[in-house]
């Protein structure tokens, strides 16, 4: 990995200190796990547009920048904070509330699971059982530096779920990422942590936004997902980052024999949402699914990056993403499918859709295929065009609108993904964010046509 300038390193080993100092030595089990994170990023630094996977992307931005971390937890009780529309507790879901990066238990609620399971912030988890968390802690993360092991050399706090072997935990956790911003650039490293056992089953939200008036901060986030043998994990990824927020994240789930993973990836909004997930299917039987949206406007940029590591054989993958992109926005979707020697009998598709309703919007689409086995039943594609004239012309003949037949065709380019949430009130619940971002997408252009 190239390396960044001694500056920028040299101002996070020196942030580092201060950060440390803050945590009063309530994370002393995490010390060395930091202090090892951190020796690896000031060796490697930031990434450039060198590295093949920054290539479409310049992180020039973020490394040139002093983000400053919030060492104190802001007021959250009385007229702190007004979860708006981001909480889903009335959807019966139990919810963790981290407002820049500090864990809230004035704006969390805490519902009823089943007994054994153990949701609660990643701090309290650590102080109460370090042995059980550690263990999964980092373990399957890739040891190449960069944000990753920003995120870990900052290590405060984030949602941690624990799923006990048996045990259907249907009721969707819900972590909320909160950035309220400050007065210079401000940065936060929400940690997740979700291990679900043999035969157990989960439900994870989590949810990255910027409050109105946030400023630009940098939220560098990272997930970590263990699905045991024969579980069922549904997870969604929900970003509402500000036209000043920078989103850099990454998900690494590990698949054991015979389980189902699924992962939704919804990207409404932010300066710069970059979203990395790799998945390794460690087991026999695994049915792994990944989908995305991703809609950008302005001068918004979103890219997905994804591997799929088929490791042992019999098993599918099945991955769609798709985008939808105006003014000057671009994206970039670059998914990776390895399947290894041993992997045989191995099923797995995948596609990107893009939609483009500007002359001036970016897809850069990269679709890769990597086998290694002989037996295999494989396929990848990818398309990007604007919508369909014939399908416009149709509606229309039928006392469509043009206006309303734009809608009409983008909604149900969009709903394919939203349709996909298994839980009914979340699906219903997003479906008018995602429609109402689509309407300030297409903007005076409906009144145009």
């Amino acid at each position: 990995m190239a390396k960044t300038t001694p500056d920028a390193r040299e101002w996070y080993r020196a942030s580092f200190e201060g950060f440390e100092n803050s945590l009063n030595g309530t994370g002393a089990a995490t010390r060395s796990l930091r202090r090892q994170a951190l020796e690896r990023f000031t060796q490697t630094g930031f990434p450039t547009r060198r590295d093949e996977r920054w290539r479409h992307t310049n992180p020039a931005f973020l490394a040139g920048t002093e983000f400053h971390a919030v060492l104190e937890a802001p007021p959250t009780s009385g007229d702190g904070i007004d979860l708006g529309d981001h909480s889903l507790a009335d959807l019966g879901a139990v919810e963790l509330v981290f407002v820049d990066g500090h864990f809230s238990s004035d704006l969390s609620t805490l519902g009823d699971l089943p007994d054994g399971v153990r949701v609660q912030s990643l701090a309290q988890a650590l102080n109460q059982a370090p042995d059980a968390v550690l263990q999964h802690l980092g373990s399957r993360l890739p040891a190449d530096g960069g944000f990753t092991a920003l995120n870990t050399a900052f290590l405060r706090d984030g949602g941690y779920l624990h799923v006990p072997r048996g045990i259907d935990a249907t009721t969707p956790v819900h972590f909320l990422y909160l950035t309220s911003g400050a007065s210079e650039p401000s940065v936060t490293h929400p940690r997740s942590l979700v291990v679900v056992e043999e035969s157990a089953r989960a439900s994870v939200v989590e949810t990255f936004a910027g409050l109105g008036g946030a400023g630009v901060y940098l939220t560098n986030a990272v997930a970590e997902i263990h699905a045991g043998a024969n579980s069922c994990v549904e997870h969604l990824a929900l970003h509402r980052e500000t036209a000043d927020g920078y989103h850099v994240g990454s998900l690494h789930v590990v698949e054991e024999r015979d389980c189902s993973f699924i992962s939704h990836n919804l990207a409404l909004s932010g300066r710069l949402v970059r979203c990395d997930t790799t998945t390794v299917l460690d087991g026999e039987g695994i049915d792994s699914t990944l989908n995305g949206l991703f809609l950008g406007a302005d001068e918004e940029q979103v890219d997905n990056y994804t591997t799929i590591e088929h490791v042992r054989p019999n098993c599918s993958s099945h991955e769609l993403y798709k985008g939808i992109l105006t003014d000057r926005a671009r994206g970039v979707f670059r998914g990776k499918i390895h399947v290894q020697q041993a992997a045989q009998k191995t099923d797995a598709y995948q596609s990107n859709q893009n939609l483009l309703l500007s002359d001036d919007a970016d897809i850069t689409s990269k679709p890769q295929l990597e086998i290694y086995a002989d037996d295999v039943k494989c396929s990848h594609g990818s398309t990007t065009g604007q919508l369909d004239r014939d399908a416009i012309f149709y509606l229309r003949a039928r006392g469509v609108s043009r206006p309303n037949a734009i809608r009409i065709l983008t909604r149900a380019f969009a709903g394919e993904i939203v349709d996909r949430i298994g839980h009914q009130g979340i699906r219903e619940r997003l479906a008018p964010l995602v429609h109402d971002k689509l309407e300030m997408e297409l903007g005076g252009r409906l009144e145009e046509a």
